[in-house]
C-alpha cells in the first residue's frame, strides 16, 4: 500500500471518475483557501469562516475557474470538461446550475492535480486565484 500523500500511477487516476476527483478537489481547494486566510490575518475564526466561504462558495469557484481557463494546458482543459459535464445531483440554493457545474469543474482540476502529485501546478493555480481574485476586488 503506498502513503495516503503519494501520487497514484497514470491509469488509476484515468479509473477515477469526474465526482471522486471533485470530492478530493474540494477538500484541497478548502485546505488552500483556509490556509491562505490564516496566513494572511490574525482573525476570529468567525470571521476566517466568512471569508473561506467567500471563496469556496460555487459561484465564486465558477469565477475562479474563468479566471484560470486562459493558464490551463489541454489535459486540465479536458478534466474540467469532464467534472462540468459530470451528473451532480441537485444545486445548492443560491447558485445557478451552471455555476455549480463550473465549481465542480475546478473540484475536479484540483483533485486530479492533488492525486496525481501535482502540487507545484496546484501553487501555481491558485496563487493565480489570488492574483486575479484580489485585482478584480
Amino acid at each position: 500500500m503506498s502513503g495516503l500523500c503519494s501520487p497514484m500511477d497514470e491509469a488509476a487516476l484515468r479509473q477515477l471518475g469526474p465526482l471522486e476527483l471533485a470530492h478530493v478537489g474540494d477538500g484541497v481547494y478548502e485546505l488552500l483557501v483556509r490556509t491562505h486566510l490564516a496566513r494572511r490575518a490574525n482573525a476570529r475564526v468567525g470571521r476566517l469562516h466568512r471569508e473561506a466561504v467567500a471563496y469556496v462558495s460555487a459561484p465564486a469557484q465558477a469565477a475562479a475557474l474563468e479566471r484560470l481557463t486562459p493558464h490551463l494546458s489541454e489535459e486540465e482543459r479536458q478534466v474540467c470538461h469532464r467534472g462540468r459535464n459530470a451528473h451532480v445531483h441537485g444545486c445548492p440554493a443560491g447558485c445557478a446550475p451552471a455555476q455549480y457545474h463550473a465549481a465542480t469543474a475546478l473540484e475536479a482540476l484540483f483533485g486530479w492535480l492533488w492525486l496525481g502529485g501535482q502540487t507545484r501546478r496546484i501553487e501555481e493555480l491558485f496563487a493565480v486565484v489570488l492574483e486575479e481574485r484580489d485585482h478584480a476586488s
